[in-house]
């Protein structure tokens, strides 16, 4: 166990030096790091040659011939027997560069370092990929076509057989699987709602959410778009009793500032639905030193859980935090009240299983996009990793971030948090 924990030291102590965690006050409950365990940056999956339209990065020379990195995770959700799903981000950042990436998911087997053992480290097999065989798209995708968009390189002939989603065709950000076992995906591009089979079959057309379009949405035929790049649903929470989704936008719309929109999509009619004079749910306040809101999950009781966050990493990083809501506090100009529950840049770590050896552990990643509820007293979080260029823990020696999945002890003080 010792040479155990002295390898995690040495791994993250240069990283951790230097970074300057923005001073606040404690955060109520208290927060504990009970668990670690890392997915290596270089892991991948038989499939498709993907990063043919990347340039090299920190080391990694593209293109990966019959075969597609494991990374990216957007978004978690707890499986059987200790196992987690984990879905993959749009590929390599852009609808542009990822038409040779599959939209995936994968199951993930962590065996934590814990301060009672385990190797620290990740299993992770593809479990599935989003396909549209039924033809449900109603516009073109990358399957459709003889050649990758703006190239004369050949679509892999497994695209367009099986008629698979690439991050050219959805940027699907987040995940929930309902009562049925089917899932909905909340998607960047237009944004969308897609629902799926158990297995990853589009099960009808993608859902708009009206009113609003991003730049990358194909069907804005020369209409202005109202929503950032980027901006589109990234978190989508699925209510207790599993009737309901509140998917969120991660960016303000064009023209607002410092305010998110949360809607209600109704599962049973599957349409949004009114509260109030507009379509809007609710709305939540960002914090100045925010940029984007990538997740929002169910916690338990009435409350979600947010992660709020600013595009630093490493020495660069100031503000990864999460914060509790419930949508029966609303403050007096119609806004979720919010309550900081979790600094991602400050997590006490009293047994030293970040290997700091501090008492405190640093999660300093441009993004973090995942949450997943554990138990009543335990959340995982995970990092996207956006293999190959993000170096949050590495940027003195400019290696790709590793996917860390960490487990939290939360000790929930309601009154307070």
């Amino acid at each position: 166990m010792a040479r155990r924990r002295k390898a995690w030291r040495h791994r993250w102590l240069a990283a951790l030096s230097g970074i300057v965690v923005a001073s606040c006050s404690a955060p109520e409950p208290s927060v504990e790091l009970v668990g670690i365990a890392v997915l290596p940056a270089d892991r991948f999956v038989d499939g498709p040659t993907s990063g043919q339209f990347i340039e090299p990065a920190n080391g990694r020379t593209p293109p990966f011939e019959h075969r597609q990195p494991v990374q990216g995770f957007s978004a978690l959700l707890a499986g059987d027997d200790g196992a987690f799903l984990a879905l993959a981000d749009n590929g390599f950042g852009t609808r542009e560069n990822s038409p040779d990436f599959l939209a995936r998911v994968y199951e993930l087997r962590p065996d934590f370092l814990t301060r009672d053992g385990g190797s620290g480290t990740t299993a992770a097999r593809s479990l599935f990929v989003l396909r549209d065989p039924d033809r449900q798209i109603p516009f073109p995708i990358v399957a459709d076509l003889a050649r990758y968009p703006d190239s004369d390189i050949p679509v892999d002939a497994s695209i367009r057989e099986g008629r698979l989603l690439t991050g050219a065709d959805v940027d699907v950000e987040s995940f929930r699987r309902v009562p049925d076992g089917t899932f909905w995906f909340g998607d960047e591009f237009g944004p969308f709602l897609l629902h799926t089979d158990s297995t990853g079959r589009l099960l009808a057309p993608p859902i708009p959410l009206p009113g609003v379009r991003s730049p990358q949405n194909p069907e804005l035929q020369g209409e202005a778009p109202n929503v950032p790049r980027s901006g589109g649903f990234e978190g989508v929470a699925l209510s207790a009793d599993g009737s309901v989704l509140f998917p969120m936008l991660e960016k303000p719309l064009v023209g607002v500032s410092g305010v998110l929109n949360v809607y209600r999509f109704d599962l049973a009619v599957e349409r949004y639905s009114r509260r109030g004079a507009d379509d809007v749910a609710y709305r939540y306040p960002l914090d100045p030193s925010g940029r984007a809101v990538p997740e929002l999950v169910y916690w338990s009781g009435d409350d979600y859980l947010a992660i709020e966050r600013d595009d630093g990493e490493g020495p660069a990083a100031r503000f990864k935090r999460v914060f509790r809501i419930s949508p029966s506090e609303i403050d007096a100009d119609g806004l979720l009240r919010k309550t900081e529950i979790i600094d991602l840049l400050a997590i006490p770590d009293p047994h030293d299983l970040g290997g700091a050896g501090t008492g405190t552990f640093a999660f300093p990643f441009e993004t973090i996009e995942a949450i997943v509820v554990v138990d009543d007293s335990t959340i995982g979080i995970v990092n996207d990793n956006n293999y190959p260029f993000s170096v949050g823990r590495h940027v003195e020696t400019g290696e790709p971030d590793d996917s860390e999945f960490i487990l939290l002890r939360v000790r929930r003080n309601r009154t307070g948090g």
